[in-house]
């Protein structure tokens, strides 16, 4: 392949921000959850190497996700799978092994038909929404339910597997909501377990609550960005603080090199002018590969940093669909072709992902699951093991 760019994922990385999370959570099982391709990072090779490092779940948000992991061969690891509308394929999710998240009574309808059509009983996770709002079960809802609950499971149509919600701020650990939703989430499993309904897991933390709240481990926890070496609270520690190494390294070449003169307009806008004679590189990646466009920079304040010639330095000028600029300075000695690293891991003093966040405004989940289609992923292993 010819595109002059690419996104190196460190299979290393992932087997070892798995081990590391695992040591933060260690009453509790680990889903890594590889949705979105895996941040980014590809599914299936993330996936794999996850697994290898001790995740013994793992969490796809669309079914096709999960089909997608045990078609692949990934089979060393339960499934769940929990975001889907009516009329998805939760027969194939049955028969593949999947287990589906239940947050709704016509969901559980779906399910129960897909079992019966199956000839086998379907593994469900009941979801009750504690105060996020989002997708699941009201807390009166869940109690309505749970006698269909359990007339499907005394016909052998639904196992029930587990109970999980979701947090609103678990990157804030010490907001209130935190510990409210721990408190509505432990009133549900003790309605649960009053009306007989035997789990194997109970589930709420996330990567945040992984790394920063122990109270609400339980049995499984369920990291995603941190599984991929980026920290889900950057106010509170970066990836070294917990032990966590980003497995992303996106670079290219530079497609052009140029002197010009002072007063040069650069990019569209010209929001971006040359004071002094300079050399201005091109990095051929722009907002169609996932260069956010709120990165584009101006002489006072420079955008997403590159990494040139040991060099740090920011987009000139607007950030295009398919290239940026960079003012490599007047002494720039470098050639077409030269090597440039957007975002890496950090250790040789280089830009990070969450430095882009820092500069579009965001957070890096968005920066690495934005990573456009045609960036070529070319996975690697620094530790020269298998997956």
């Amino acid at each position: 392949m010819s595109y002059p760019a690419r996104a190196v994922v460190d299979l290393a990385a992932v087997r070892s921000n798995v081990r590391s999370l695992a040591a933060h959570a260690p009453t509790a099982q680990v889903m890594a959850v590889v949705k979105a391709d895996g941040y980014g990072h590809g599914l299936l090779p993330t996936a794999a190497a996850a697994v290898a490092g001790g995740a013994t779940w793992l969490g796809a948000a669309q079914v096709d996700e999960a089909l997608a992991l045990r078609r692949g061969g990934i089979t060393g690891a339960r499934v769940l799978t929990w975001l889907y509308a009516p009329g998805a394929p939760l027969r194939e999710a049955v028969e593949a092994d999947v287990d589906v998240s239940v947050s709704a009574p016509w969901a559980l309808a779906e399910l129960a038909a897909a079992a019966r059509a199956a000839g086998r009983p379907a593994r469900a996770h009941l979801k009750v929404d504690t105060g996020l709002g989002r997708n699941g079960l009201t807390p009166a809802d869940l109690a309505a339910l749970l006698p269909e609950v359990l007339r499907l499971r005394a016909e052998g149509a639904v196992e029930v597997v587990g109970l999980w919600s979701h947090l609103a701020f678990a990157d804030e650990p010490e907001h209130p909501t935190v510990k409210h939703q721990g408190e509505v989430f432990a009133d549900a499993l003790r309605t649960v377990d009053a009306a007989g309904v035997g789990l194997e897991v109970r589930h709420l933390a996330n990567s945040a609550a992984t790394l920063t709240t122990p109270a609400v481990h339980y049995d499984l926890v369920r990291p995603g960005i941190a599984v991929y070496g980026l920290s889900p609270v950057p106010q509170l520690g970066g990836h070294d603080d917990y032990g966590l190494v980003p497995a992303m390294t996106l670079e290219a070449e530079l497609a052009n090199v140029k002197r010009v003169p002072g007063g040069h307009g650069v990019s569209y806008a010209h929001q971006y002018v040359t004071t002094h004679d300079t050399v201005l590189g091109l990095v051929p990646l722009g907002y169609a590969d996932g260069i956010p466009r709120h990165a584009s920079g101006t002489q006072e304040q420079p955008g997403g940093p590159v990494r040139v010639g040991g060099r740090t330095i920011g987009v000139a000028g607007r950030v295009c669909m398919d290239q940026v600029v960079v003012d490599l300075g007047p002494d720039a000695t470098e050639q077409a072709g030269a090597r440039v690293e957007l975002f890496g891991n950090g250790r040789d003093g280089g830009p990070t992902a969450q430095d882009w966040a820092v500069a579009a405004g965001t957070i890096s989940y968005e920066i690495v699951t934005r990573i456009g289609a045609r960036v070529p992923r070319v996975h690697v292993d620094s530790e020269g093991t298998a997956p």
